[in-house]
């Protein structure tokens, strides 16, 4: 296959119904619209609710439904532009705003949608002012490098940024997020100093982990698992992280087949997401205890490492594991904390099935105004 060829007009896609590709036209232009010819080939376009359509084609629904921009309040834990410390051992790089296809559920559109007609400056402006907070904070070990997506970078850029993280003695571990293996795999196969970079920063002791964003079974395509093979054959550590979404893997049959196939592949699964609640994203949206039903299903008929999957909710709080539900309540753990004193922390909630975020538990529709806050998230 040539190199995939960029697409960001809907009125290019094969969408036979007037006026279907009418709203699909009129999402897009508040949410924009982005993918390639590759990607899009995997679509079923004689059916509606194809999932690989879902994850990346607009939907007349985008427009309905309440949302934040910052649902996870990023902003509150940004040091510098396109840095973030939120958790002790934890820092975040947003190093680009670009990605190779924009997924319809982002939880972070801030980045690439004008505001007041200009874009506000999210991502990172300065990698030595970001290495010298990095220096002058040895509590951080482990550095997360995303955006946008890291691979639509050039190899020489993200060599730069690599090689300084690198140059940090006390950042153990480094993090590339990206999407990039399951939207266009060729920007791996094709580019010979990519495993050299990798080569020359995954080392016995400290290895570089690249992790993938893969929602659905049908993304594992042939060049998708080459991909996957070069990145390991040069000393990349794999795990997959996926968000729970409506309509694309919300059942356990789908989640069960995309954990066995990620883990022979040697990318295991390592987070499903609940989708966060931003503007746009309630169509893909699940309720969370129908989330613990599919996941927990799903996770119970595997083994081994597509059984190490955990379900979890990037919470302004911390990261949320979801345990499930016992005696009419459901339960949640501080897998990790922005408030140290909470890291480990269970907390509870009367059962609400019509929740999909935290809030929803905290303060159910008809509940008095203590709600369910005896058990919630407590000062900090």
């Amino acid at each position: 296959m040539k190199r995939p060829k960029t697409i960001n007009e809907v009125r290019k896609l094969p969408i036979r119904d007037p006026g279907t590709a009418a709203r699909i036209k009129a999402v897009a232009e508040r949410y924009p619209f982005l993918s390639n010819d590759y990607y899009l080939s995997l679509v079923d376009w004689d059916d509606p609710d194809d999932p690989i359509r879902r994850i990346v084609v607009p939907h007349p629904e985008e427009f309905f439904g309440a949302g934040d921009m910052d649902p996870s309040r990023e902003k509150d834990y940004t040091v510098a532009p396109g840095l973030q410390h939120k958790y002790r051992q934890t820092a975040l790089l947003l190093v680009t705003s670009a990605c190779a296809g924009l997924c319809r559920y982002c939880f972070r559109k801030r980045l690439f949608l004008k505001e007041g007609g200009k874009r506000p400056r999210y991502t990172l402006s300065s990698l030595p002012r970001a290495a010298r907070y990095l220096r002058e904070h040895e509590e951080i070990t482990s550095v997360l490098v995303t955006g946008g997506d890291p691979l639509t970078l050039s190899t020489k850029t993200l060599d730069r940024i690599i090689s300084t993280l690198d140059g940090i003695p006390h950042i153990r571990t480094i993090r590339i997020g990206t999407k990039v293996p399951a939207y266009n795999p060729f920007r791996i196969l094709r580019d010979p100093e990519l495993p050299e970079m990798i080569r020359r920063y995954s080392r016995k002791d400290r290895r570089l982990y690249v992790v993938t964003h893969f929602l659905h079974p049908r993304e594992l395509t042939p060049p998708a698992l080459e991909a996957l093979d070069l990145l390991s054959s040069a000393g990349a550590l794999l795990a997959n992280q996926t968000p729970l979404i409506r309509g694309v893997n919300d059942h356990p049959d789908v989640l069960e087949e995309l954990f066995r196939a990620l883990a022979a592949a040697g990318d295991p699964p390592y987070y499903v997401f609940q989708c966060r609640p931003t503007r746009g994203n309630a169509i893909y949206a699940v309720p969370i205890e129908e989330g613990i039903r599919i996941f927990y299903t799903a996770q119970g008929r595997c083994t081994g490492l597509a059984s190490r999957v955990r379900y979890v909710m990037s919470h302004a709080k911390g990261k949320l594991e979801i345990l499930g539900k016992h005696q009419g309540r459901v339960l949640f753990r501080y897998h990790r904390a922005a408030n140290p004193a909470h890291q480990g922390r269970i907390i509870s909630y009367p059962s609400n099935p019509d929740a999909y975020w935290l809030e929803d538990f905290i303060h159910p529709r008809g509940a008095d105004s203590s709600g369910g806050r005896r058990h919630g998230l407590g000062a900090g």
